[in-house]
């Protein structure tokens, strides 16, 4: 029959508790029968024990564990270490012998106290991972049995991960404190960082715990395999914010002549057509092929080194922008697409040249950037250098642009100047490469600039340099002060005209009705017509007033603004005749002009009448007309003729003069100035026939 463990266990304990009492009795006792020993401590004293006088007390030699204590004086020492992972509980037994030889057990049993002294211990401490630049985020790279610590103490496991590669944190992590299972975190680039080693802690105390703390090391090592994951790049390319993994690359441009077949490959900016797989360690064959502008199949591109040729000559001048598709043979759906723009040119028979071989120039030290450089011995006037083209007829082409190698102390301009583009600290002398190119032709000449950095001395102020921004802002007052001037002219003009415009325009429309009347006068008609109307006569009817006294038809060529008659009113009776019949002939001029008739010119000194001519007017004198008639005239009174365009122009000033002053006479009609003459002429005059017989009536007759 078994015995239950737990009674097993009560036996053996109240055994060693039966012997003591027994022991006492007999002369042998210990103090603790039961006593407790940390791990890995000794010497150590287990118990202290009494033997009585004639009593001796040994260690029983037939117990294993008798090995580890001895008896000292009046304690059980243990003299060798225990460890408790080998030997939890020690099992000792002493001897009591009496006077008589008599022989007592004494049994003790000594418990092993667990102390914290094993590290963790990995079963791999260095792994090797590669790992795939393509793998998904969250896929585990190592597992928890793999990375997993163990602890002979039987402690609970704490675990860390950390890196020792800079700007590779985050990328990886563990599951949790507890699980090591290591994980992609963060999606890997190939061109950030293709490897990176990992230090994996397993501790057996947490991290902040005051207690002491083994610890033991892990180092994982990862290596990244590039994967397929970018289309191809056309190059030239220029990497988007120092971004290894985007490269933008510039459209190609071209050019070809109009009506001439090309058999080479066209030379294309800023290089020939070529793209590359950036997944540098694959390498992937790229195929090359038009899918887009090629009108008319112009062009043709080969698949294999991407050099683009024709096909046929062009004979539109319309430029062709043509779309190459770059594209890996192993993966159609990594590709890429660039633009290539073709001009069509007229053909250059001639490059540019320069006329010097070599240009010699000076600047001083010390001079602002922008500032010119000089012809060599001559600080006054500007270095220009000029590339010439015998395709044009003066030799100058406008699409040439300049630009200069091998210095960046100095730039051109799109006319060929130079400039600093530094401030220059020391003399010396700078040799630089100026090249002239056409931007249509992509046709170049070069030459060779020396440049003279001299010391400044000092400089009267007709010898000073003044730089590009100095004329700028010269240049800037210069124009200030005569948009100023302009404006002061203006307003001067203004008021000059709102003061004095008025009797100049009296005084020149005078003059110009007299010039233009008299060119319309036929003296010889008159001396052969009316040789008994002297010259005097003729004259005195050209600047006699009419009276105001004219037929309805008449009345619009007459008829002036309000303000016409105020300015007419203060000039001589004279000029004002004259200017009338001057209005009216040049507005019946005008209506002939439109109608398009053409009639004969008749004399207006005619001393008989034919009514029945359709737009007859004629002039007699006073003393031929009869009143009883019934014709419409109107009077030409000659004592308000001048003798002379002297006596007008003294009439005139004098009217002008009197205007300020007199403010009613603004207010009169060229009629009633018309009236008021008529009233104040003598009975003596010439008489006109105004009257109109027909609609076709024209005032060229006259």
């Amino acid at each position: 029959m078994a015995i239950p463990h737990r009674f097993l266990t009560s036996a053996l304990f109240l055994l060693p508790l039966l012997a003591q009492i027994s022991a006492q009795e007999l002369g042998c006792s210990v103090s603790n029968n039961n006593p407790s020993v940390p791990e890995n401590l000794c010497p150590y004293v287990v118990t202290t024990i009494q033997v009585q006088p004639g009593f001796t007390l040994t260690i029983d030699p037939s117990f294993s564990d008798g090995q580890f204590f001895t008896i000292e004086n009046s304690e059980l020492r243990l003299t060798k270490c225990v460890d408790y992972e080998e030997d939890p509980v020690l099992l000792l037994n002493l001897i009591c012998k009496g006077p008589a030889g008599q022989r007592y057990p004494l049994e003790i049993v000594v418990t092993i106290l667990n102390e914290n002294d094993n590290s963790p211990v990995f079963a791999q401490p260095n792994l090797t991972r590669d790992v795939p630049e393509d793998t998904k985020v969250n896929t585990a790279i190592i597992a928890r049995e793999e990375l997993s610590a163990s602890d002979a103490d039987l402690d609970t496991i704490y675990y860390e991960l950390t890196t020792t590669v800079q700007d590779t944190d985050g990328y990886f992590a563990i599951r949790g404190v507890n699980n090591p299972e290591l994980y992609l975190q963060k999606a890997l680039d190939y061109d950030k960082f293709n490897s990176t080693t990992l230090l994996l802690y397993a501790r057996d105390r947490p991290v902040n715990s005051p207690d002491h703390t083994n610890t033991a090391t892990a180092t994982i090592t990862i290596t990244i395999k590039q994967s397929d994951t970018r289309a191809p790049w056309f190059l030239p390319c220029t990497r988007l914010h120092n971004d290894n993994s985007v490269c933008i690359s510039s459209p190609y441009s071209g050019r070809v002549n109009i009506s001439e077949m090309s058999m080479e490959p066209l030379l294309l900016e800023p290089g020939p057509i070529y793209a590359v797989d950036p997944d540098y360690t694959i390498r992937d064959r790229i195929v090359y092929s038009i899918v887009g502008g090629n009108t008319d199949k112009v062009f043709s591109v080969d698949a294999d080194t991407g050099n683009l040729t024709m096909n046929k000559i062009v004979t539109s001048p319309d430029s062709f922008l043509l779309q190459v598709m770059a594209t890996q043979v192993s993966d159609i759906r990594k590709y890429s697409v660039a633009t290539v723009e073709i001009k069509v040119i007229n053909k250059s028979n001639f490059p540019p040249y320069f006329e010097k071989g070599v240009y010699n120039g000076m600047v001083f030290v010390g001079l602002p950037q922008g500032s010119f450089v000089y012809q060599a011995g001559d600080p006054s006037t500007p270095l220009v250098i000029t590339a010439l083209d015998q395709d044009f007829p003066d030799k100058i082409n406008p699409n040439i642009k300049y630009s200069l190698k091998n210095s960046t102390d100095f730039i051109a301009t799109s006319d060929g100047l130079i400039l600093t583009n530094v401030v220059l600290e020391s003399p010396g002398t700078v040799t630089i490469q100026a090249v002239g190119k056409d931007v249509l032709s992509l046709q170049e000449a070069s030459t060779i600039i020396v440049v003279e950095v001299i010391l400044a001395t000092a400089v009267t102020p007709y010898d000073k340099i003044y730089s590009a921004q100095d004329m700028a802002i010269l240049g800037g007052v210069l124009g200030a002060l005569l948009l100023i001037a302009l404006v002061f002219l203006g307003v001067l003009l203004w008021k000059s005209s709102r003061w004095y415009g008025k009797p100049l325009k009296y005084l020149m429309k005078k003059n110009f009705s007299k010039e233009v009347y008299r060119g319309y006068q036929n003296e010889y008609y008159q001396e052969d017509e009316q040789p008994d109307v002297s010259t005097k006569q003729h004259e005195t009817s050209e600047t006699s007033s009419v009276q105001a006294e004219t037929p309805v038809a008449a009345q619009p060529a007459l008829a002036l603004h309000s303000s016409s008659a105020k300015e007419t009113e203060n000039l001589p009776k004279g000029s004002i005749a004259s200017t009338v019949i001057f209005d009216q002939e040049e507005e019946e001029g005008e209506k002939e002009e439109e109608a398009g008739q053409e009639k004969e010119v008749k004399s207006i000194l005619k001393t008989d009448r034919h009514m029945a001519d359709d737009g007859y007017k004629a002039v007699w004198f006073k003393t031929d007309v009869d009143p009883e008639a019934g014709e419409r005239v109107e009077v030409i009174e000659d004592n308000a003729a001048d003798d002379d365009d002297d006596d007008s122009d003294q009439d005139l000033q004098k009217n002008e003069e009197e205007e300020g002053s007199d403010t009613d006479g603004h207010h009169r009609g060229v009629g009633e100035s018309f009236v008021s003459a008529s009233s104040s002429a003598p009975a003596a005059g010439v008489i006109v026939n105004m009257s109109h017989t027909g609609a076709g009536t024209d005032d060229s007759d006259i």
